[in-house]
């Protein structure tokens, strides 16, 4: 009984895939195990794509996060159609003392001009405003044109905002679900009121006296 009762609660969990994209250095894989572990580390050296899945609460409620942390070889090495085709939204990372990868983001953005996916966007490493290069303003006027948030935060130093940007873009997606799932419903309903119209049409004429 308990083992039925444990795979109808996880199979109850909503999950939501988050690609999380930005030049290189500028900090993904520190936001992520910073989110997953609590922990900072502060060097990675992987060569590939990393996945991480990781259960936690967002506004009461249990959500599975599936996240790939991506690994551009370098700045024009833009995330895959295949990429964006498999996440739910994208978090978009660049570091405040390096403009070359907030133009980065600024090219991944055309990528997905036509696209609904919901996005984020981090400015990471704040905590180095004597380096800065990327103003908050400058930030917070390219997630206006996404029609997104942004925040700034340091993975070096916070936990509890890093933990806010993953919860934020999961709200997102999860708005974006009802929003879609309404807009279908919507549909659904108005061609059924339009096949209504059409049969109700059709009996009143085939009952009008025949010559």
């Amino acid at each position: 009984m308990n083992t039925k009762t444990t795979r109808r609660k996880k199979s109850s969990l909503t999950e939501v895939k988050v690609a999380v994209i930005g030049a290189p250095g500028v900090g993904k894989s520190a936001l992520s195990v910073r989110f997953l572990t609590k922990r900072y580390i502060g060097e990675y050296d992987h060569q590939s794509e990393t996945r991480y899945k990781h259960e936690v609460l967002v506004d009461g409620e249990p959500v599975l996060y599936e996240i790939l942390d991506t690994c551009p070889k370098n700045e024009d090495d833009l995330p895959s159609s295949e990429i964006t085709n498999w996440a739910d939204g994208l978090l978009f990372v660049y570091s405040i003392t390096n403009r070359r990868s907030f133009t980065y983001l600024k090219r991944v953005g055309s990528l997905i001009a036509d696209s609904d996916i919901p996005v984020y966007i981090v400015g990471n490493k704040n905590d180095m405003v004597h380096l800065r290069e990327v103003s908050a303003e400058e930030g917070a006027m390219l997630a206006r044109d996404f029609e997104c948030g942004f925040s700034e935060v340091t993975a070096a130093e916070q936990v509890a905002p890093v933990a806010v940007v993953f919860q934020e873009i999961c709200r997102a997606v999860l708005a974006a679900r009802r929003k879609s799932k309404h807009s279908l419903l919507e549909r659904m309903l108005g061609s059924r009121t339009s096949n209504l119209r059409l049969y109700v049409r059709g009996k009143s004429d085939s009952a009008l006296p025949k010559d």
